[in-house]
This record gives structure tokens, C-alpha cells and sequence, in this order.
């Protein structure tokens, strides 16, 4: 009996589905070398499961992921009360971890030694990898290549294009990535980690530099460590523009130290707004700023996705977070387009005498002038420094001959880091073509 099957056309719900996209594509590797096999990622990578009850009056050091690859930082310490998440994990070391919402902008991360004791919520999922399969360091160079991150980013789920796409675990494990032999992979990681080291040692040098300007900084100062670390200590009221701890040891500093300039004296505040709206079918550069490599660029923004006016920007005007200034998210502006714009929320200023620019470059990076801001805050739970605190700081002077002399040797180290990081890209390029195997790595 011949049975008649009707076509009809079939159709699916946009409720019925997670997302309308395909990676399939974006994932075929072609002929693989010898060896090598096309692996799924939950074969070798298991999720990391050690959720800790919050604790409303426990102090937890929060991580983040930095994006393009640029590992994990330590982002904040907060108590328990002040977090919105139930639960948070400790990070653990080797492991890949990721940033859910970020992924897309090449937000993975091999945990190192010196993040253990650092917590994160659940937006940085955390997996372990199979040593007899793979390492992590090479999961992370394979998602941080420039192939995987369309994948990711087609994979990738929200409601914002921009800035809520979420990489899902399910979705990460799901990847079929190619795996070489171990001694392949050692050998790609070990090209990779030898061009980092040298951006790392360029790095050193400015660090130096920054220590050595900080105990020139300490010997011109009055009890300085006494006046940082004293659990007792006297202030005049009249000094103190509020009473509680921070304002105290800022206005014993003053007292202590009578010739110091006020930074207020030789800044001024820049908050000049951009209105993006006012200019149609235009992308903006938008900076940010954090502790580790000062102002960069975060992220550019079409005119239609703004609904606030932001700050404008120029080289050699400085710029900070005001809730983080004192872990060090201070920078220099470097060169930028005319239209360069940053976060209304931000404390932008600039030099009007007294200091050079290149020179307190180096002067905010230095645990003195932290030590002062953290002195120079407002507020309670969530403290700030705006501009007007900032103002406040009382500096030495430095003889313009010592500045000079100090920003010198500060442009012959970032000559040389220029350098160490246009090799690391050239690595980076060649590291893609290895993973994709079309180069050998015995051509390395």
C-alpha cells in the first residue's frame, strides 16, 4: 500500500528557540595535520563546582577577566552584604575561565598562582582541563584566535549586541576544536609564552622606574609610613574637611609636611560634554581606564546606542574611576582622534604647570600617591574621589631637572615595549596559523 505523505512547510517560534544562529560554519577546520583530532571541549574540560554561601559581613576579593586575552585582574574587595549574588567561587588554580558576558571580546583567562584567594560570581565559569588531552594554555590561545571568537561571538546569547551577549557553558562545551599531539601543543604555547615574557620584562622596567620614584617620594616626606599606618594618631579639626579616619591622616599629612603644593593649584578639572546624538550615523571611541594599563580603548559605540552625554577627551589630560582611583585606575590619555570620549561618571583633568605630564605618568602608578588618594576619598560603604578631592592631595615639588631626567628613561622603556608588543602580535598571527595548521610548527 502506498502511503501519500503531504509536504507542508514546517515552522518554529521565536520562543521555542535560544538563539537563531549556527557556529557549524564558523567551526569546520578543513584537513587536519597528522595527528591531530577534532575534539568536542566537554571531552577534556570539566566545570569547576565549589559555590560558597555569601556571607553578609565577610570581605571577598573580587576577579575579573580582562578583555583580548589579557588575563585576570583583581577588580575589588567588597562585603558579602554589598553583593547582589548568592553564591560566589574561589578561583582555582590552572584552570580556564571566562568571562560569560565578554567572551566575545577574547575575555578567557588561565588562572595563575597569584589569583588564588580571589572570588567570582557566576559570569566567570571556571573549567579543568585534561592534562593527558591538553592544557589549558592551549584552550586559551585556540579561544583567543581570531576564528574561535566569531564562533563565540555567533554563539554568544542577550539582549544587547553590545554588551549583555552571554557565551553559555553548554555552548562552550559543545565547541569541537582541534587538538594536536601534546608535544605540537607544548611547542605552540612555548612560542607564545616566550614573546609574552618579553612584553612582561619591557613592563618591569616602567615598574622599576615607578618604585624608584616612590621612595624618592617617601624620603621627601615627613612620617610618611608612620603617618600611613598609625592605628593613633591627633588632627586639627581645622584641617579635616570631615571627620572620620582617612580625613584625619590627610590633614596630620598636611600638618606634617607645610611646604607640600596642593595638586589642586597646578590641575584643573576638564568637563567638557559630547552630546553623541547631535552627530548622526557616527562611531565613537569610547576610553575606559583600569589599574593595569591605564587609559585604553574600550569600546566604540554608534551614535543611536547612547542616551547620555559623555565626557571629552585629549592627550595628556588624565582621567580616573572615581570608585577605584585608589587601586590604581588613574591614566594619561595617549594620542586620540579629536572625537575621543569617556564615561560621564569618570574625573577628567589636566596639568596647568608645575608637574610635566610624562612625569606624573609615572607619579599615579606609584604606592605613594595611591597611599594619598586613599587618604582624599569621601563617602562610606562605596567611597569616591572626584575631582575635588583629588584637588586636595599635597605633593613635594620636583625640580624640573629630576623630571626630566625621570621621563627620559620613561620613553627609552616604552620604546622598547613597543617593540616586544609588535613581536607578540606577530606571534599571535602565527599562533592562529599553527592552531589552524597552516603553518608547521617546525617552521617556527
Amino acid at each position: 500500500m502506498e502511503i501519500l505523505v503531504q509536504k507542508c512547510p514546517s515552522f518554529l517560534l521565536w520562543s521555542e528557540i535560544d538563539k537563531w544562529t549556527s557556529t557549524a560554519s564558523l567551526l569546520r577546520f578543513g584537513d587536519l595535520p597528522e595527528g591531530w583530532r577534532l575534539r568536542s571541549v566537554y571531552e577534556f574540560a570539566t566545570q569547576v563546582e565549589n559555590k560558597e554561601q555569601v556571607k553578609a559581613e565577610q570581605s571577598y576579593k573580587m576577579a575579573g577577566v580582562r578583555w583580548y586575552g589579557d588575563g585576570v585582574f583583581h577588580r575589588e574587595t567588597v562585603l558579602g552584604k554589598e553583593q547582589s549574588a548568592n553564591h560566589l567561587s574561589l578561583l582555582v588554580k590552572g584552570a580556564l575561565i571566562y568571562n560569560r558576558l565578554f567572551a566575545w571580546k577574547e575575555s578567557f583567562a588561565v588562572v595563575t598562582p597569584e589569583s588564588e584567594g580571589l572570588y567570582v560570581s557566576n559570569e566567570f565559569p571556571q573549567f579543568e582541563i585534561d592534562k593527558t588531552i591538553t592544557s589549558a594554555e592551549y584552550i586559551y590561545l585556540l579561544f583567543c584566535s581570531g576564528k574561535m571568537i566569531k564562533a563565540v561571538n555567533a554563539a554568544s546569547i542577550g539582549s544587547s549586541a553590545v554588551s549583555r551577549n552571554r557565551f553559555k557553558e553548554s555552548d562552550f562545551l559543545s565547541f569541537k576544536v582541534p587538538i594536536p599531539p601534546l608535544p605540537v601543543q607544548q611547542k605552540i604555547v612555548a612560542y607564545w609564552e616566550k614573546a609574552q615574557q618579553a612584553v612582561v620584562e619591557a613592563g618591569l622596567g616602567r615598574s622599576l622606574l615607578i618604585a624608584e620614584l616612590n621612595q624618592f617620594m617617601i624620603k621627601q616626606t615627613y612620617k610618611y609610613k608612620l603617618l600611613r599606618d598609625s592605628k593613633l594618631f591627633s588632627a586639627s579639626f581645622s584641617q579635616a574637611p570631615q571627620w572620620d579616619v582617612k580625613a584625619g591622616r590627610a590633614a596630620v599629612f598636611k600638618e606634617a609636611n607645610p611646604s607640600f603644593v596642593r595638586l589642586g593649584d597646578f590641575t584643573e578639572e576638564c568637563a567638557v560634554m559630547v552630546k553623541p546624538w547631535e552627530e548622526e550615523k557616527k562611531i565613537w571611541p569610547i576610553y575606559g581606564v583600569n589599574n593595569k594599563g591605564g587609559v585604553f580603548l574600550s569600546t566604540e559605540q554608534e551614535t543611536s546606542k547612547f542616551n547620555a552625554a559623555y565626557k571629552h577627551i585629549e592627550k595628556d589630560w588624565f582621567f580616573h574611576n572615581p570608585t577605584r582611583a585608589n587601586v590604581g585606575s588613574l591614566g594619561i590619555v595617549p594620542e586620540v582622534h579629536d572625537d575621543a570620549i569617556t564615561s560621564p561618571e569618570y574625573q577628567v583633568w589636566r596639568l596647568t604647570g608645575g608637574f610635566k605630564p610624562e612625569f606624573m605618568d609615572l607619579l599615579i602608578g606609584t604606592e605613594y600617591f595611591l597611599t594619598l588618594v586613599s587618604f582624599n576619598r569621601v563617602g562610606g560603604v562605596k567611597q569616591r574621589m572626584y575631582y575635588a578631592n583629588l584637588a586636595e592631595i599635597r605633593l613635594p615639588m620636583v625640580s624640573e631637572e629630576r623630571q626630566d631626567e625621570l621621563v627620559d628613561r620613561k620613553l627609552k622603556l616604552e620604546q622598547q615595549r613597543t617593540k616586544a608588543v609588535q613581536d607578540l602580535t606577530k606571534v599571535k598571527e602565527d599562533v592562529e596559523k599553527l592552531i589552524l595548521g597552516t603553518l608547521s610548527v617546525e617552521a617556527l
